[in-house]
């Protein structure tokens, strides 16, 4: 097996023992190193693949504007620029096969900024003394990162801080050798949901779409689901999508910790990606299990989920809220959408007889939704639950047709 090549990047001038000890972990188990200096003011102890120079100039700039720019966020917005570019660049040509960063904020910052300019596949590794931290928000984390608390890093090695860095060096390593990277054989449908105790609609569509020749990625929405979701969709990954679980907007509208961010609902339309859209888990917001419940939820019912995780049941008046949010999300789709709505319910909890059901809850929503929805959008009102067969054979009917006249490009 041909040795695989891991790009290292920090900044040599302030961790150069670190930044070493880890290159040559790397190499003592048999990989190749490709350094990338991304520091500023100071100069390695030996000189890297790419020095600072050339990283500022691959951003447009240089490490003069850097240094005099009047402070130290500037600089290394500078750097983070440069260090994308560069790594995409160089990626693109086959020089690395995965890349680790590390760095305490400042040098986190910027690797999740390379991270994201990286493909799907491509190992990267983020060892961070602010890993796993409330600091990273979910718009900045690659969807396929992988993070490692750098355990006793800020200043020189210790045995600490050296685990930590040889486990990471093992584990961008191995991942470079074991990676199987997404192949383009098959067209991809997005999917979204929960767990099959809230959302069944995947353990009958997944196969019938695989039946179909596609490929079919189902994505947790509970936060960082969507994210990654939407961070591929607005790269234009996915041939349709079936997102019938955008309890995440909600989320974002009423303000949980637990959000995929403001594009929720939109980079797949962005992209003209033909989307069938049904608002599964509308009626409730997930907000953290272990924190105390906020005032604002006082009142309202709640479901523990688990010891992580509990969701908080919506008034009516919040129901036409989140309905309102899915209608200006729609709104800027350059591709078309179909809405289902499935009338006697949108998860497992609201059938009638279950313990979150509310009937005049769900008719307040659909009230406001089918009002508000804009042209572009099909509604589809269907005498069904999301979990029973009518609603994942309707989801093919429309599938099937847009294959039929072309709208998604079948295999």
């Amino acid at each position: 097996m041909t040795a695989k090549t891991i790009l290292v990047i920090g900044t040599f001038d302030t961790k150069d023992d670190e930044l070493s000890f880890l290159a040559d972990v790397i190499q003592a188990n048999g990989g190749k190193v490709l350094t990338m200096d991304v520091s500023v003011l100071g100069e390695p102890s030996r000189p890297c693949d790419h020095s600072k120079h050339t990283v500022a100039e691959a951003g447009g700039s240089s490490i003069e504007k850097a240094t005099q720019g009047g402070d130290e966020n500037t600089a290394m917005q500078i750097m983070a620029s440069g260090a994308a570019t560069l790594a995409a660049r160089l990626y693109a040509q086959g020089a690395f096969d995965g890349m680790i960063a590390l760095g305490g904020s400042m040098g986190t910052d910027l690797a999740l900024d390379v991270a994201q300019a990286l493909p799907l596949g491509v190992p990267k590794y983020i060892v961070s003394t602010i890993a796993f931290s409330p600091l990273i928000p979910t718009a900045r984390v690659a969807p396929d990162v992988q993070m490692i608390l750098w355990a006793g890093g800020l200043y020189g090695l210790n045995a600490v801080c050296k685990a930590s860095l040889s486990q990471a060096a093992g584990a961008v390593l191995g991942a470079a050798k074991a990676v199987q990277r997404p192949n383009r054989d098959k067209p991809l449908i997005g999917m979204t949901s929960l767990g099959t105790s809230a959302l069944k609609y995947v353990v009958s569509l997944k196969p019938a779409l695989e039946a179909r020749g596609f490929e079919v990625a189902v994505f947790h929405a509970t936060g960082m689901g969507g994210r990654a979701f939407e961070s591929l969709a607005a790269d234009g990954a996915f041939a349709c999508v079936f997102d019938f679980c955008t309890q995440e907007l909600g989320n974002h509208i009423h303000g949980s910790n637990i959000s995929a961010g403001p594009d929720r609902l939109k980079s797949a339309g962005a992209q003209g990606v033909p989307q069938i859209v049904a608002p599964g888990c509308y009626d409730l917001v997930d907000i953290i299990g272990w924190e105390d419940i906020p005032a604002k939820w006082s009142g309202h019912l709640s479901h523990a989920h688990n010891r992580l995780l509990t969701s908080i049941v919506l008034n009516a008046e919040e129901r036409r809220a989140v309905a309102r949010a899915h209608a200006n999300q729609l709104a800027t789709a350059k591709g078309p959408v179909a809405m289902l709505m499935p009338l006697h319910g949108l998860c497992e909890w609201d059938r009638a007889g279950a313990d979150l059901h509310d009937a005049a809850g769900l008719a307040a929503f659909y009230e406001a939704l089918q009002a508000d929805l804009p042209p572009n959008v099909t509604q589809h009102p269907l005498d069904c639950h999301i979990n029973d067969a009518a609603f994942a054979e309707k989801a093919l009917e429309i599938f099937d047709g847009w294959c039929a006249d072309g709208v998604v490009t079948a295999p």
